[in-house]
């Protein structure tokens, strides 16, 4: 209580007269017609249209007028962003610069229509005002229209509630122009663009521009041939080809994106993209956020659609640097390799499935059947029920074997010298009898499917790790491995006087598991393997849980495949018939070189003629 007291006693007056004030400075107000202010006027429309172009005059002529009519107002500069939205700063260009003037002290007062005008978005009008005003040197706005000054302060509530209308004005209207291009899809309505190639007529229709439709045909043939985005680019520099927009310059970028444009063949796909914020404009790719709309044969196109397709397979497979045309499946049909079917291991474009198909088409139905029947003779000794002991318990690691992980293809040094001074091999692969077999070639340039499995060292032949990051996924899909581990296999030379090859069993494959990387504790994943032993790396061999009731192959089943020897015609180096697993038309790959010639001579006399 004594101390309320205390405090109300020293609230009940005291004697001013002792007391003095100093007065604050006189503030200058844009009111005050003795103060001279530097004057920034903003205008801004929100699209290009030529409609426009009139709104956009007036703002700029009326401010102009309304500064010069004051004595002591120094007009600065107008700053006016046309075609550009109020809700982002996005290319505001003219926005971000007097901003910018207004933090370096050259302008005292801006005046603009209204608060749409300013910003559309609440957070970024709100955020400007206040900056401003907490300037060394402040800088206060006048929205005309609704007759408001910052210098107020009790101008922000109003300034907030005003700028919460214009962005969700915005809002609105972006929600009704999406409604309208829905509409316009659903009825076939496309919105369509200047487009290399293509000219747009009166009714905004694509016509062929024939002098830019060499160009595009150029780019296409140029690629099904094997050159890269990079030496497209190069070659239409070099034949000083224009780009859409009157350029010269080319980058791979813009090569990819006419490569992947379905209008250069006839089609047309809507809504690639879309823009998830009206607010800032950023546009993503569409990845099914939002429905499309095409149309197949929407007007004449350039090259055809089956080289499109084809074009697009090689763009998806780039990064596993096949160049060319499209790889094609064959089969063997006759002799020893009968039912292999060629591996192109930079091509990842064949299923699991196509492989399969490829090679059952070679045999007829009997021929499929792996249950082997035998009738034993009369007096000779009756072996079905004898096995053969598997090879991969005699140390598999010093005899003809290959390894597959999840990328890597690595022979081992016994298989490279099998064929004795050889660079190069195909690989080929029956996944009906689940054989995998590689054939001898002197030189990479004779098949587009050859693989280096050697390099010399020393004058020495070794072997080489063969990278196969396109194909492995495949292989391990038709075999039922597990990306995860290494399967070891072994394999059986056979040679017939310059025929040979090898050919690997794959049904029955050694399993390695990284105790580093694979597993963490090994001990449920050991109770599921044995037998089971260490090999290089401490990893784990191990084999599969059936091998425990059997040493190896049936007698009889072991034996058939070393009959391959008695067989008189091998034919083990027939090139194999076309399996087509699909139904494109491509351009033949002698048409193509033949157009790339016929459209460079062309260009040249074109070149010169400038």
């Amino acid at each position: 209580m004594d101390e309320k007291n205390k405090i109300r006693e020293r609230y009940k007056g005291y004697n001013n007269d002792k007391q003095f004030v100093i007065p604050a400075k006189s503030q200058p107000s844009i009111y005050d017609d003795s103060i001279k202010l530097r004057v920034a006027v903003y205008a801004r429309v929100s699209t290009d249209n030529v409609q426009q172009t009139s709104s956009f005059e007036l703002q700029r002529n009326h401010y102009t007028d309304l500064v010069n009519k004051n004595p002591n107002w120094t007009l600065v500069d107008i700053y006016a962003d046309e075609g550009i939205s109020g809700t982002s700063l996005n290319h505001r260009d003219e926005f971000i610069r007097m901003i910018e003037d207004c933090r370096t002290g050259k302008i005292d007062l801006i005046i603009t229509k209204s608060v749409s005008r300013f910003a559309r978005n609440t957070v970024d009008c709100i955020a400007y005002i206040r900056e401003l005003k907490n300037l060394k040197s402040p800088v206060n706005i006048i929205f005309e229209s609704e007759g408001i000054n910052t210098i107020d302060d009790k101008s922000e509530m109003a300034i907030s509630f005003l700028a919460t209308l214009a962005q969700e004005e915005s809002h609105i209207k972006s929600n009704i122009m999406n409604s309208s291009i829905e509409m316009r899809f659903n009825r076939g309505l496309y919105l369509v663009s200047p487009l290399l190639g293509y000219d747009l007529d009166e009714n905004k229709n694509l016509v062929i521009n024939p002098e830019e439709a060499k160009t595009v045909k150029l780019i296409f043939y140029m690629y099904l041939a094997g050159s890269t985005p990079e030496q497209i680019a190069k070659t239409l520099e070099e034949y000083e080809r224009k780009t859409k927009k009157g350029n010269t310059k080319w980058s791979s970028n813009s090569i990819l994106q006419i490569l992947q444009n379905e209008r250069e063949c006839g089609d047309l796909l809507s809504r690639k993209t879309w823009t998830p914020s009206y607010l800032d404009h950023k546009s993503k790719k569409n990845k099914g956020d939002k429905p499309q709309y095409g149309m197949k044969e929407h007007h004449e196109g350039i090259i055809s659609r089956d080289d499109f397709i084809a074009v697009q397979k090689l763009i998806r497979n780039a990064k596993y640097k096949h160049k060319g045309f499209l790889p094609e499946l064959k089969v063997i049909k006759n002799g020893v390799l009968q039912g292999f079917v060629t591996i192109n291991i930079r091509w990842s474009g064949f299923s699991a499935q196509n492989y399969l198909d490829a090679s059952k088409s070679a045999y007829n139905n009997a021929a499929q059947n792996n249950e082997i029947e035998v009738q034993v003779q009369k007096g000779d000794f009756d072996l079905r029920k004898f096995e053969v002991a598997r090879a991969q318990f005699f140390d598999t690691a010093q005899k003809t074997c290959v390894t597959f992980s999840n990328h890597l293809i690595t022979f081992n040094t016994d298989c490279i010298r099998k064929f004795g001074n050889v660079k190069y091999v195909e690989m080929l692969i029956n996944p009906v009898k689940k054989l995998f077999a590689v054939r001898p070639y002197k030189s990479a340039q004779t098949n587009k499917n050859i693989v280096q499995w050697a390099k010399i060292k020393n004058g020495v032949y070794i072997s080489r790790v063969i990278h196969g990051m396109a194909y492995a996924n495949t292989f391990f899909e038709m075999l039922g491995w597990d990306s995860k581990y290494k399967y070891r296999v072994r394999g059986i030379k056979y040679q017939k006087q310059e025929e040979q090859f090898i050919i690997f069993d794959l049904a029955e494959p050694e399993l390695f598991i990284s105790q580093k990387k694979d597993i963490i504790d090994t001990k449920p994943v050991l109770e599921n393997i044995k037998p089971f032993t260490y090999g290089k790396n401490n990893d784990i061999l191990a084999y599969p849980n059936s091998w425990e009731q059997n040493f190896g192959n049936n007698f009889y089943e072991q034996i058939q495949i070393k009959e391959i020897e008695n067989i008189d015609d091998w034919k083990s180096q027939d090139e194999g018939n076309l399996y087509k697993t699909h139904n494109l038309q491509v351009t033949s790959e002698d048409d193509v070189n033949s157009e790339i010639k016929i459209l460079k001579t062309d260009m040249e006399l074109n070149k010169d003629d400038k």
